[in-house]
């Protein structure tokens, strides 16, 4: 079968393996990687798989894809692309949509307080995150989950159910329909990292929980890196008494 995976990062290298012990034909989009993400285009190197860093939507296709699978791809693919497979193309999106459709999906929902988190394979149509569901799974949201332990948490049993979604889109199960509303995050940081004083003492141990993913930047305060909910506290015990 001929396929196309566009994928990056760890879950994309392991659904990459997994398409290749599946001896499909594949062609890969991806992504340039820095230093400590797992790198999809060394892995198709290492197999000699063709691969490509130009956003699939404004590429030249290699051939007619039976199937396009999006696997945290970070560029949003045109109608064109969706009818170029006959519209079997599904994406992999870290949340229990339609909730936090958009994007730091986990982050937001550790922010927010939610008691489980999770992720759904659906369709691809045209506009984002809304095309039906394929496969949908909960995950409980611990008190002690950083962004890091529920990102992994959640990626891993994702690449469990994969090739179960895989195999219901070749098998033309039309998924269900995703219910009316929902909410939605646009790309970028939470709060640009920054905590705000104004909030709970509840939210602001979430947020420094939330922006923990090293080695991207932790929460910050004033200026100073906060890496934990006791450092914030005792910068607030210093200014109160630097201010007496």
């Amino acid at each position: 079968m001929k396929v196309i995976l566009c994928g990056y990062n760890w879950i994309g290298c392991s659904v990459l393996e997994q398409l290749l012990n599946a001896r499909h034909e594949v062609f890969v989009y991806t992504h340039e990687t820095p230093y400590y993400i797992p790198s999809v285009a060394n892995m198709c190197k290492k197999y000699n798989i063709p691969y490509s860093f130009d956003n699939i939507s404004k590429a030249s296709l290699p051939f007619t894809p039976d199937i396009i699978c999006s696997i945290y791809y970070r560029y949003i693919i045109k109608p064109h692309i969706i009818n170029a497979c006959n519209k079997k193309i599904f994406n992999l999106h870290p949340a229990l949509l339609p909730h936090y459709r958009g994007c730091s999906s986990l982050t937001w929902a550790l922010i927010n307080g939610e008691k489980e988190v999770g992720y759904t394979y659906h369709y691809i149509d045209e506009h984002c995150d809304t095309g039906n569901i394929i496969i949908q799974k909960k995950i409980p949201l611990t008190t002690y989950d950083t962004q890091s332990t529920i990102y992994n948490r959640v990626m891993f049993e994702a690449a469990a159910d994969f090739y179960k979604a895989f195999e219901k889109v070749i098998n033309n199960d039309s998924g269900q329909k995703q219910a009316q509303g929902g909410t939605y995050y646009p790309r970028g940081c939470p709060y640009a990292g920054q905590i705000d004083e104004s909030w709970s003492d509840e939210k602001i141990e979430r947020f420094i929980r939330a922006m923990f993913f090293p080695p991207y930047p932790m929460a910050h305060y004033k200026g100073q890196e906060i890496k934990t909910f006791d450092e914030y506290l005792n910068i607030i015990e210093r200014n109160r008494e630097n201010n007496q």
